[in-house]
């Protein structure tokens, strides 16, 4: 099975301000007030490839416009003026917006070389910013009553290891904050795999965390080199519908779902073998950065249809739809 794409993809390109010329991807979206409001991953340029976050709003959740024409977020607000950050995802939690990101404090450059993974460049920043660890990417926690002003509320990771896709689920779970993870580090006999997978941990207070439990590992031919969390998960009478992005042995992604039991999510209830969504347009496959990407990290329900957001070749945004009801029916084949 595979969702329907917008006719009018990509939604959302780059242009119009200096800090978003060359790159609009990995959106953050959520539906409050009747319209849709999307935080925005942008780069000015990919060498350095600093990445800001913006704010745009819609209200039939296809036509964006910028809320103001200024980042809402920088890496220099988190202390690092030469980083990047990365990859927003936002729930509501007891009337409180969370912002879920990755910060690499360090910005690499990058030399696209039309197949696989560009060149990096990497460059040599003053002081902290010079370390080698300052290239690492690490995921954290922001707050917000109005989504333009937001607080940093904690680091979710360690600055030791790469650990994104992090991901709140938007309702406390027994009472906890729960958390997905991708700590690309935990590999081997001692964690059970050997790939990179998807891991889950709890919160009572956001500051302190449980140790991460393994939630899934890649099986398929099409998750061969990983897997990780995508969106926020959804909450359905069956369970939470989880969205998540494999890799293949060709740097192809592409998107797949899983059920995840209400009361207890380390618990997969259903997982469906084949994937929703893969590269197929010329958008989907050729971009300025990586080719062959779909990357979902938003998804919106609404009058029972699923609007799924998701960067393409780290270039652009699009959007695709799909029932509820079909999605249900898939991943419980």
């Amino acid at each position: 099975m595979l969702v329907t794409r917008c006719p009018e993809n990509p939604i959302v390109t780059p242009g119009i301000y200096p800090w978003r010329q060359s790159n609009v991807f990995n959106p953050a979206v959520i539906f409050e007030d009747g319209a849709f409001y999307m935080i925005e991953r942008a780069a000015g340029g990919l060498r350095p490839f600093h990445c800001f976050f913006g704010l745009l709003k819609s209200t039939d959740g296809v036509h964006f416009t910028h809320v103001q024409d200024t980042p809402i977020v920088t890496p220099a607000d988190l202390g690092c003026p030469f980083g990047s950050i990365q990859d927003p995802r936002i729930v509501k939690i007891d009337g409180i917006f969370y912002l879920t990101y990755a910060l690499r404090p360090s910005s690499y450059g990058y030399a696209p070389t039309g197949v696989g993974k560009p060149d990096e460049i990497r460059y040599t920043f003053p002081g902290e910013h010079g370390k080698p660890e300052s290239c690492m990417t690490r995921s954290g926690i922001m707050q917000s009553t109005d989504l333009i002003h937001w607080k940093q509320v904690c680091y979710t990771t360690p600055k030791e290891i790469n650990d994104r896709d992090n991901i709140l689920f938007p309702e406390k779970i027994n009472g906890r904050f729960a958390l997905l993870r991708r700590p690309e580090e935990y590999i081997g006999p001692q964690y059970g795999v050997d790939k990179a997978g998807i891991w889950i941990c709890y919160s009572d207070d956001l500051l302190s965390w449980t140790e991460p439990e393994l939630i899934a590992a890649a099986q398929e031919d099409w998750e061969y080199k990983k897997i990780g969390g995508s969106t926020p998960p959804l909450k359905t009478e069956l369970g939470w519908l989880t969205l998540y992005h494999g890799v293949d042995a060709d740097n192809v992604y592409r998107c797949g779902v899983m059920l995840l039991d209400l009361k207890n999510p380390a618990k997969v209830i259903a997982r469906a073998k084949n994937f929703i969504l893969e590269p197929q347009e010329y958008y989907e496959k050729f971009g300025l950065y990586i080719p062959n990407v779909v990357f979902p990290t938003g998804a919106v329900l609404k009058d029972g249809l699923v609007y799924i957001y998701y960067g393409v070749t780290d270039t652009a945004i699009c959007l695709a739809t799909v029932p509820l009801k079909d999605l249900l029916d898939f991943v419980r084949k």
